[in-house]
């Protein structure tokens, strides 16, 4: 097999730290298969001595299988994860078992008796969960202050609270999770040098992928494991670095240049997986990245199809632009399987399934899709409906009393059948109760005869759900406009439906078919794969469609400062280099009836950083020529001295000849 020079100087480092730079497609499993091999072949290095760590159970195993392969022996060289080796030290020091390790699903039960106990009125009781769990996993991994923490999930009272009786419950029943087993061991090995030295001896060689995915706490066990020969040698690409809310931190890579001054740095740059337009596009949008090594990425592929950026009128434009291309590929000899459609969030594929089922295309969904119509918002719109179609379930009428708030009581019905006769019986000595009484009821007999798209409509603006969920933002620190699209993305899906009937059975007939997806998306081959950005890391397909290039999507809107648009821009440009032959980047000017603006990621990998820079002269058809004082977040600002005005415009121009033509 042919190496590149950067490819075998990697392979053939021997001795001292190192850190190998590696673009997308670059073959870097085969470089550290291939230094594995040449340590203990050609330097004669003991294979029990040999450490390499990746982050998940599968890359281990498959990294352990090609280096089986390639060696056509059985060396005992250790693959693991990080969790897996720092659990084998505390094992042997501690006398640990399987039984001391607090499963996940224990994790979220013991989460959820705590905020039960707490009595928190939470909706998303699961997305709550999770982010708790993540925000506890982040303080232990950066081994931050508790007391000096801000939370992002509640209050910081509500979150110290939890995080204290948390670690409580771990401790009564003799426990750790998985955040433990690298607190434990940083402790263990600060607190026994003699431990620590045995270890020192035992992996005198350590190669680390995935580098860019690391954690503060993982870097500093692996650096005291390292020394003293520090034969560190880490593999990684900071521009793929797309895991910060786990607690990945790309900056760790420029920290081990200043950790390891004399550490020999390689680039992997050539990319042997995509196009020369697809390589080349990718490249100009993550040089807008600041935080980052500077690397030029090439490759030997052809040019192929230009990257295709596409600006739909509506979003069932866009949608049925895909389902064409689709067939059309199918048609010209390309299997379903070798199509990916790539959404922001695992929320956004809800439309194009709703299409492809209607043409009966075959698709796997390669991230759990949530039902939309299973959501706590859409189950409130739906109670809302069922109360004013007759439904007398007490459960129904205390789902929605106080949304928004009318100060009903849990206790203001005895009969286990819920009556408005009750209600007022119940609050008649206030009438400032009963008239909310008088209203609901007004509400609901108003519901009996309009469409779901109007009663959705009412259900928000007229009865004030709307501020029911302002209120409910502010409890959860999270942005209103999130759950406001949830409820807009209800609304478009219900606008077809003339009646309630027909909504229901649509939504009992969509459920199944997402059911049945979801339960074969481990199984079927040939279909199309829809997947996140997230997803769709370390994955390849010759035809990619990245769907709702827009901005408060991509980036999400949760993105406000630098260091998290850097990282939603990594997360594009993964997103683009999954592509071997065509990338389609598409767009909508109108989203759930409402205007949008095209990602500033757009304009940003069609134009080089410096080609819009201050002062440099544009052209307009109607303006003339006018000069540029800023280009930002996707939009560019002239002055036009014929006008004597400052316009912005959006994504929308051309290079030629060196002259920006604006549209």
């Amino acid at each position: 097999m042919d190496f590149n020079q950067s490819q075998v100087d990697a392979i053939k480092i021997n001795q001292g730290p190192a850190l190998v730079l590696a673009g997308p497609g670059s073959g870097k499993t085969l470089v550290i298969t291939r230094r594995t091999q040449n340590l203990i072949e050609e330097c004669g290095i003991d294979p029990g001595k040999i450490l390499v760590i990746s982050f998940t159970r599968a890359s281990a195993e498959e990294m352990k299988r090609r280096f089986n392969k390639l060696t056509g022996s059985s060396y005992p060289v250790t693959f693991g994860t990080f969790h897996s080796v720092f659990f084998r030290i505390l094992k042997l020091a501690y006398g640990l078992t399987g039984e001391n390790i607090l499963k996940e699903e224990k994790k979220t039960e013991i989460l959820r008796e705590l905020v039960e106990k707490r009595n928190l009125v939470i909706e998303d009781v699961s997305d709550f969960l999770v982010d708790i769990g993540r925000e506890i996993s982040l303080v232990k991994n950066d081994r931050l202050s508790l007391e000096n923490y801000y939370a992002k999930s509640c209050s910081e009272e509500e979150f110290k609270y939890l995080y204290r009786a948390y670690e409580k419950r771990l401790e009564e029943e003799r426990v750790l999770d998985f955040d433990d087993m690298l607190v434990k061991c940083y402790e263990l090995l600060v607190a026994r040098p003699d431990i620590l030295g045995a270890w020192q001896r035992k992996y005198t060689y350590i190669l680390i992928d995935e580098f860019q995915d690391i954690n503060k706490i993982q870097y500093d066990i692996i650096a005291m494991l390292a020394k003293p020969e520090n034969n560190l040698f880490v593999v990684g690409d900071d521009d793929q670095s797309i895991y910060r809310f786990r607690g990945a931190r790309p900056e760790i890579m420029k920290q081990f240049k200043k950790d390891y001054p004399k550490a020999k740095e390689i680039l992997l740059g050539v990319n042997y997986r995509s196009t020369k337009n697809i390589v080349e596009t990718a490249g100009r949008l993550i040089a807008y990245n600041k935080n980052r090594f500077e690397k030029k990425i090439t490759t030997p592929n052809k040019a192929g199809e230009e990257v295709r950026v596409l600006n739909f009128s509506k979003t069932e434009e866009e949608n049925q632009f895909v389902i064409d291309c689709i067939r059309s590929l199918y048609e010209k000899g390309h299997a379903y399987q070798d199509i990916a459609i790539l959404f922001r969030t695992n929320i956004g594929p809800r439309s194009i399934v709703e299409r492809l089922l209607e043409y009966n295309l075959p698709f796997k969904l390669r991230d759990s899709m949530p039902n939309i119509y299973e959501h706590w918002i859409a189950r409130d719109f739906i109670t809302y409906i069922r109360l004013a179609m007759g439904s007398d379930a007490r459960g129904d009428f205390y789902r929605i009393m106080n949304k928004p708030k009318r100060y009903f009581h849990r206790n203001c019905l005895s009969r286990p059948n819920f009556s408005f006769e009750e209600l007022r019986a119940r609050y008649a000595d206030k009438d400032w109760m009963v008239d909310r009484v008088d209203q609901l009821e007004c509400d609901l007999n108003f519901l009996k005869g309009i469409s779901p798209y109007a009663a959705i409509t009412y259900i928000r603006k007229s009865i004030g759900y709307d501020n029911y969920l302002k209120e409910y933002a502010d409890f959860r620190r999270m942005e209103v406009e999130e759950l406001q699209d949830v409820c807009e993305e209800l609304a478009d899906a219900a606008r077809p439906y003339k009646d309630y009937e027909s909504w229901f059975a649509h939504i009992r007939d969509y459920s199944r078919q997402l059911k049945e997806q979801s339960e074969k998306r481990n199984q079927r081959e040939d279909g199309l794969s829809i997947l996140t950005m997230h997803g769709a890391k370390g994955l390849e397909y010759p035809v990619v469609f990245i769907m709702d290039a827009q901005e408060g999507i991509t980036p999400h809107s949760r993105a406000t400062l630098d260091e998290s648009i850097e990282e939603e821009r990594r997360l594009f440009y993964v997103a683009m280099t999954r592509a071997k032959e065509q990338l389609f980047i598409l767009s909508a000017k109108e989203r759930f009836h409402k205007e949008m603006s095209i990602s500033r990621f757009v304009g940003e990998l069609l134009y080089a950083p410096g080609e819009f820079k201050k002062g440099r002269e544009v052209e307009h058809r109607r303006y003339g020529k006018g000069t540029i004082e800023t280009f930002e977040d996707g939009k560019i600002q002239v002055h036009f001295p014929k006008i004597k005005k400052t316009l912005t415009f959006d994504c929308k121009f051309v290079l030629a000849n060196g002259i920006i033509k604006l549209k």
